[in-house]
């Protein structure tokens, strides 16, 4: 199979050297990149270690979080349990920022509501309540907390993998596209130049025998 080239190009020194100058920009190009590809994947693994250990730790405090709650309805009765939670002022505020990762702007999410809170921060009071509810609702402040951060974690990791998908691609092309081309029009463009000196060659040598014969 013939070796692509670019179209379209003159065999001219001028072209020659630009393409030159194309070729170490396209060589420094791949290098570069592929020093991000592998940066991004080297983040992207540290970042997903964190992403399982997250999910794990939400898992056990939903799950520690609705024990307690179920106890606390044993104890104090579902209605009890409803009343308090009536009470309660529902308030999650959070603030979101953003970092950058090799030129990957991903959020930074802080919550400022998550906090845990006493029973009066709650709203609701003493009277009628279990202990068991009290730890519920702490476990449950603490699960919200850990989800906010688990949802900034995950959405750091899908702009990682996309990036890297997009700069994976980009080094393919010029490692196996664009480089190659412009390599092969250099040679073509050199080998041309080259025949052209030979055929210029002759014939002045040719003229200069004929000049001489006369």
């Amino acid at each position: 199979m013939a070796q692509e080239m670019i179209e379209g190009i003159n065999p001219t020194r001028m072209e020659l050297l630009k393409l030159k100058d194309r070729e170490k920009l396209a060589v420094k190009g791949h290098g570069l990149l592929k020093e991000k590809r592998n940066a991004l994947i080297m983040e992207f693994f540290n970042i997903l270690e964190r992403v399982q250990g997250s999910r794990d730790m939400v898992e056990e405090n939903l799950k520690e979080a609705y024990e307690d709650l179920a106890k606390a309805q044993i104890t104090m009765g579902e209605l009890a349990v409803h009343k308090a939670s009536m009470a309660v002022k529902e308030s999650v505020e959070v603030d979101i920022d953003s970092r950058s990762i090799m030129g990957v702007v991903v959020p930074v999410i802080e919550s400022t509501s998550t906090q845990t809170r006493t029973m009066v921060n709650r709203g609701y009071g003493f009277v009628d309540t279990s202990v068991k509810l009290d730890e519920a609702a702490k476990k449950f402040e603490e699960s919200i907390k850990l989800i906010i951060e688990l949802g900034e974690i995950e959405k750091t990791i899908i702009l990682l993998a996309s990036e890297i998908e997009s700069t994976k691609r980009r080094v393919n092309a010029l490692e196996h596209i664009i480089i190659p081309r412009v390599e092969n029009t250099v040679k073509y463009i050199e080998m041309r130049l080259e025949e052209m000196e030979r055929e210029s060659f002759v014939r002045l040598k040719m003229i200069k025998k004929t000049m001489e014969m006369e």
